[in-house]
Formats: C-alpha cells, structure tokens, sequence
C-alpha cells in the first residue's frame, strides 16, 4: 500500500489509513493470513480462548499428561505432545486424536471470522490453523451454509496450490498454509511439524508456487499470528521473495497481541521493513471488526448472508460446460475416459483448474460454439494420444486438435501451449496428430497416470503464464 502507516499508539488512525485499505481491498490487491489469536472458542466458563488452548487442555486429559493453562504460552498444543513424548508416547496418536476431539468440540464459527467473511472483495484467504472455521464462516456468511469454499492444504508430502484466477472466482478460497486437520500427520501441531512444513516451503519442487506469487504482489494483512518472532520475519522474508529493506510497492499490516507486545519483532519491522506497519490501537479481533465496520458501510447491500441458486452439475469446469479463462483443457478420445480422470484428478489435487468433455456429446452448434469459446481461453491444450486415437479416423477430438493447432500459429514458439500426452506405446511419428503438435515436447504417461514431474512441470508453466498476464515476464 502506498500511503497507510499506523501512527504511536497514542494516536488514533486518521481515515485516510482505512479508506486507502478499503481502496485495495475493492481492487482485490489484498490477502488476509489468519492465526490463532481469530479462531477463539468458548471455554465453558463464560469466556474466550483460543481453539488450540481449549484443543491443548482437552488433549491433555484424554492423554493423561499435566499442562498448566497459565504457562502453556502461544503454542499450548506443542507442550501436550511434548510431555506425552516425553512419558513413552508414540507421536502417531497425536494427530487422530486432536481430529476427534475437534469433531466433538465442534466449536461455532468465532465473531471475528463471521466480519471478514462478509468482506467480499476478500476472496483468497490464507490460515496458519488446521480447522474448518474460515471455510464454514465463508459458507454460512455467503452462500446460506452450502459448501462453496474451496479449501486447499499444504502438507511436505503433498503439494495442493491456488487455481489460476482464484481472486476472481466465484468461490472463495482458504489456503491451509500448516496442513487441514485429518488422521494422518499432514498438518501442524508440534514447533517440529512447523520446522519441516518451513523447510518444504523452501523447496521449489514443493511450495505451492500459484500462492507464493500471489502473497509476492499483493498487500497482505497478517492478522493474529502466533509463530516466534524468527519464524515470522522468516515467513514475511519467503512470501515476499526478496530483502524486506528493498524498495516495493506492496505493503503489510500486522495486528495482533504478538506483533504489539514483541519489542524485538516490532524494532526489526520499524527497521528493515518500512512497507510493514503494526497496528498499536487494538489486537487482531479489534482491527477486524473496525475493518468490516468500515467495509459495511461502503458496501451496505453485500454484507446480508446470500444463497445462490443450485448450481448445475454442468456448471463446473470437470464436467464440460463453462470454464473460466487459465484452464487446462484436456482432449481426448471418448475410449479414453478412464485414463484421462486419473490425469484430471491429479491435476485438480496441484489446485489446477480442468476443462474436460466426459460426455462427448454430438457435434451442433452450441456444443460447437462452446468448445471454440474454451480452446481460445484455455492456457493449456493437452491432447491424449493413445491406442483409440490412432484407430479413429473420425472423431469430435480431431476438430479440437485442429482448432487448437490453428491457435498455437498466433502464439509465439517461446510460449507453450500445446502439451502432447502419450498415453500408449505409439511412436511419436507415427501418431495420426496435427503436424504442428510434432514441434512440441511430448509427455509419456503410461495409462493416463502422471508422474510427479509432468504435474511440477505444469505447475511452472502456470505460474509463468500468470506472470506474462501481468506484465511480469
């Protein structure tokens, strides 16, 4: 942001600082990230508590572990496991059993998450926690209590990342920065666990890239955070992917009990960040309801909860009807089908978004218009060439490859487009394709099952595409 810079506590914000906010919010240019200090859950005495504090003490009990609430610090959930490790425990109950008793607290959407969920322009959230919370005050707050909210999770062993155009689409995002709560060990609970998501979030190969190019060019708002003072000017160093003293349009707003009381973070911030500001008037929750207070009021009519209309089966991108432009459209023979789901599914698991005909139906003039229309706003056209291609000499997928062909003449050699997938053992000159597929760099997926590689590799070459969209490549 150019202009807001939170003033001494001693201050109150001028306008100014809000209304430049909210300029960049309606320009979809900021992303909230979520921590603790927002998820707070009633701890059955007529207060507040954090969720992990309330998950800390009720984990201790059924572990049969001591834990002192008034010592348990900023990270209560570590020393439970810590202590029940230190008795003879086995790290691998711990996960299942923090996914039970969340499903039996099953805790109300806190206040907090309720405002920012009737922020609209919001549309790409990040959180450090691994409940559902945001994503169920998104549902409830937009769409009536259906679930719309697409929830993606980081995890080391598995990489899910932003769809292309996700600040723009019709469902909102959550991005589980720390993994989603399940029975495996795939989320955070221990100071180890958040030491090997940080160390695979360094790995090229592993970080969910779409997001990080995404929290490099926008203003970002960190909101409630609670990792150590290192590990956040580690955090705030990666999302941004170059020296905080460096001179940036982008900015960030820091709110929460962390940020206001950490001299020591606060001071590397005032000295080596100039873009980041810490909010002094308030904690995390209270900078959240003066921003959602602000945005009602600009935007009376949009804050009402809201249920759309059902949506049509044929709606989705997977299913064959309308796509929204930077997908991935798939080709292929109707034999096909099975191969080319499990190439859709491991696609839609790297949070990429597919376009793929699985009824082929008969050519007329709408199905005509409408695969013109997809094929020149795809990003990527990947043919399936196989067995069944080869027996056919007439076939729906032919005019595909031939428009898609046709297309690629206006697109420069240096930017790819067509991505031939080999499926059967065909060689490649003998394939009954377009000559023009010939000049580009063929896949060989046995059976339509991809390999870590070709799903990386398309992860790059989105992420490149998005940065030729705007101008940075």
């Amino acid at each position: 942001m150019t202009s807001p810079h939170c003033p001494p506590a001693a201050e109150p914000i001028p306008d100014f600082f809000w209304d430049d906010l909210l300029a960049y919010i309606e320009e979809r240019r900021v992303i909230p990230i979520l921590g603790p200090e927002l998820f707070t859950v009633p701890d059955g005495g007529g207060g507040e508590v954090p969720l992990p504090h309330l998950l800390a003490l009720r984990l201790a009990e059924r572990l049969r572990v001591p834990l002192d609430p008034a010592s348990a610090g900023d990270h209560p959930l570590n020393d439970v496991v810590s202590r029940y490790l230190q008795g003879g425990g086995r790290r691998e109950d711990i996960y299942p059993r923090v996914r039970n008793l969340l499903k039996e607290l099953a805790p109300p959407v806190p206040p907090a998450l309720r405002a920012l969920a009737r922020i609209r322009h919001f549309n790409v959230f990040v959180t450090t926690t691994f409940d559902g919370l945001l994503a169920q005050a998104l549902d409830e707050e937009r769409f009536g209590g259906a679930p719309t909210t697409q929830s993606l999770a980081f995890a080391p062993n598995r990489t899910q990342d932003l769809a292309p155009g996700a600040a723009n689409a019709a469902a909102p995002t959550v991005f589980h920065l720390f993994g989603r709560v399940s029975a495996s060990p795939d989320y955070v609970v221990t100071e180890e666990d958040t030491l090997e998501f940080f160390t695979a979030l360094q790995s090229e190969t592993r970080r969910p890239q779409l997001l990080f190019d995404e929290l490099k060019t926008h203003h970002l708002l960190l909101l409630g955070g609670t990792l150590p003072d290192w590990l956040s000017r580690f955090f705030l160093r990666t999302a941004k992917s170059h020296r905080l003293s460096l001179q940036r349009e982008e900015s960030e707003i820091v709110a929460g009990h962390r940020a206001r009381h950490d001299s020591a973070f606060g001071g590397f911030l005032r000295t080596f960040s100039y873009r980041t500001q810490i909010f002094q008037q308030g904690n995390a929750a209270e900078f959240v309801t003066e921003l959602a207070a602000r945005y009602a009021a600009r935007h009376p009519a949009s804050v009402a909860p809201h249920t759309p209309a059902p949506a049509s089966p044929a709606a989705s991108p997977a299913t064959g009807e309308t796509m929204r432009a930077g997908s991935v459209f798939i080709s292929y023979a109707s034999q096909d089908l099975p191969a080319v789901q499990k190439l859709r599914d491991a696609l839609d698991d790297a949070g990429i978004e597919v376009w793929f005909d699985k009824r082929r139906l008969e050519s007329g003039d709408d199905f005509d218009q409408q695969i013109r229309r997809n094929i020149r706003g795809c990003s990527f056209f990947l043919p399936v060439i196989s067995a069944s291609t080869q027996a056919r000499h007439e076939g729906y997928f032919r005019l595909e490859w031939s428009l898609a062909a046709e297309r690629s003449q206006l697109i420069a050699d240096s930017i790819p487009f067509i991505l031939p997938v080999l499926i059967d053992p065909i060689p490649e000159a003998e394939a009954l394709v377009p000559e023009r597929f010939l000049k580009f760099q063929w896949s060989r997926l046995p059976g339509g099952q991809p390999t870590p590689e070709f799903v990386e590799r398309l992860v790059r070459l989105i992420r490149d595409y998005r940065k030729r969209e705007k101008g940075l490549l």
